[in-house]
C-alpha cells in the first residue's frame, strides 16, 4: 500500500505528539523539586531517565518492527505509555516519578516504528521527502512539548501536564488504530536472532556506524543545552517562570520546520552534504549562547540555529541509513536512534554536572566541544565511504 498525503500527516501529527511525552518533564523540573523539595539536579534525572529509557525501548522494541506486524505493535506501546503517564500524575514522591520518567521514555518509542513504516511504503524517489515530512512534526513535537508543558505547568500544576498527555495519548490510539496502513515484516529469525544481527549490521556497514556517532554527538549537545536552559532561564537576570521557559520551544520550532526542505535536498543531492552546514549551525549556536548570555535575544537566535543545525544532520542521516537494506531499516533505526538517544541522554547527564560546576559559560563549552567531535568524526570518515 502505498502511502497518501493524508496517511504523511497523520503519521507526523501522531510522531510530534507521541515524542512529545519524553519532552514536557523538562520545564516543569523547577516546579517538580519544590513539590518534593529536593534540589534542582535530583529533580532533573527525571528527564535523564526519560532519555534514558528512550534509548532501552529503541534498542529492545524497535527491531521488532522487522520481525512483527507494525501497526499492531504501534497500538500496544501506546497503550503502555497510556499507563505510564497515568503513574506519573500520580506520583506520590521523586523516586515514583523518575521510576514513570524511565517508564515514559521505553514506552514513547513510536515515532521511530512510524517511520521506518513510512520509509517502507514509500516511493524511493521520494523517501527524502517523506522521512523530512514526519520528522518535522516529531521535531515540531519536542520543540512545542516544552511550550505546552511550561503553560500548564504554570497554570495548573505539573501533574495536570501528564494527565492531558495521557488524554492525548488515548486519543492517538484510536486514529492509529483506524488510520495506519499494516505492513508486511520481512524477518522470519527469533527475537534472539534478530537482536544478534543487530551487532552485525554495526560490523558491516560504516556509513551506519559513522552516522549514529555524529547523531550520538549533536543529540548530546541537544540534551545538554535544554536541560541547563531551564535552570539559565529560572534564576538572575531573567527569573522566569515555567511558561515563559516553555516559550522558547516556539523559536526552536522555527528551526525545526526545515526539515521537508532538507529532506528534498537529501534526495537531490548527496546528503552528507547537508550534514556539514547542520554541524556548523550546531557550533555557531553555542558560540552564541555562550557570547550573549545574558541577552535572551542572543540565545533565542541561537536557539534557531540549533534546531535547523540538528535537523539538517539528523534528516539527512536518517535518509542516508534508510537507503541501505530496506529489509533492516527497523533494525538500522533501531542501532541509529538507540546511539543517538544514549547520546542525549548523556548530554543532559553532563549538562546536570556542569551547570553544577560552571553554571551556563561551562554548559556552552561543553556543548561546544561535543559538536567539535562531531565534526572531527565527520572529517575523519570522509575518504572511507
Amino acid at each position: 500500500m502505498a502511502l497518501s498525503r493524508l496517511n504523511i500527516i497523520i503519521m507526523s501529527m501522531c510522531t510530534g505528539l507521541i515524542v512529545a511525552n519524553i519532552y514536557y518533564s523538562q520545564p516543569l523540573l523547577v516546579l517538580i523539586a519544590e513539590e518534593f523539595h529536593v534540589s534542582d539536579s535530583n529533580a532533573g534525572q527525571v528527564t535523564f531517565l526519560t532519555q534514558l529509557g528512550y534509548a532501552l525501548g529503541l534498542f529492545f522494541c524497535v527491531p521488532l518492527g522487522d520481525k512483527l506486524e507494525r501497526k499492531r505493535q504501534i497500538i500496544i506501546m501506546a497503550g503502555c505509555s497510556l499507563l505510564a503517564l497515568i503513574l506519573a500524575a500520580k506520583a506520590p514522591n521523586i523516586f515514583i516519578l523518575k521510576i514513570s520518567g524511565l517508564l515514559i521514555g521505553f514506552t514513547s518509542v513510536i515515532p521511530q516504528l512510524i517511520l521506518p513504516l513510512a520509509a517502507h511504503l514509500s516511493d524511493p524517489s521520494k523517501r527524502g521527502k517523506v522521512v523530512g515530512s514526519i520528522m518535522s512534526g516529531l521535531l515540531v513535537g519536542i520543540l512545542l512539548s516544552r511550550t505546552l508543558s511550561g503553560i500548564v505547568g504554570q497554570h495548573f500544576g505539573w501533574r495536570a501536564m501528564f494527565w492531558i498527555a495521557a488524554g492525548i495519548v488515548f486519543l492517538l490510539m484510536l486514529l492509529m488504530w483506524f488510520s495506519f496502513p499494516q505492513s508486511r515484516p520481512d524477518f522470519k529469525g527469533s527475537y534472539g536472532a534478530l537482536m544478534r544481527s543487530l551487532f552485525t549490521l554495526v560490523k558491516q556497514q560504516p556509513l551506519l556506524r559513522e552516522a549514529a556517532l555524529i547523531n550520538a554527538c549533536v543529540f548530546a549537545s541537544f540534551g545538554l543545552f535544554w536541560v541547563t536552559l531551564v535552570f539559565l532561564l529560572s534564576g538572575p537576570p531573567f527569573n522566569y517562570g515555567s511558561d515563559v521557559i516553555g516559550l522558547m520551544g516556539l523559536a526552536a520550532a522555527a528551526g525545526a520546520l526545515g526539515a521537508p526542505l532538507i529532506g528534498r535536498i537529501a534526495d537531490k543531492k548527496n546528503p552528507r552534504i547537508a550534514i556539514g552546514y547542520g554541524l556548523v549551525l550546531v557550533l555557531a549556536s553555542f558560540l552564541l549562547f555562550f557570547l550573549f548570555q545574558s541577552n535572551i535575544i542572543g540565545i533565542i537566535a541561537g536557539i534557531v540555529l540549533l534546531d535547523l543545525g540538528i535537523q539538517g544532520v539528523h534528516v539527512s542521516n536518517q535518509t542516508r541509513i534508510y537507503s541501505i537494506l530496506p529489509e533492516a531499516r527497523n533494525r538500522m533505526n533501531t542501532i541509529f536512534m538507540t546511539v543517538s538517544f544514549i547520546g542525549t541522554a548523556a548530554g543532559s547527564g553532563i549538562g546536570l554536572w556542569v551547570w553544577g560546576v560552571a553554571q551556563w559559560s561551562g554548559a556552552c563549552i561543553a556543548g561546544g566541544a561535543l559538536v567539535l567531535m562531531a565534526i572531527l568524526i565527520y572529517a575523519t570518515t570522509y575518504k572511507k565511504q
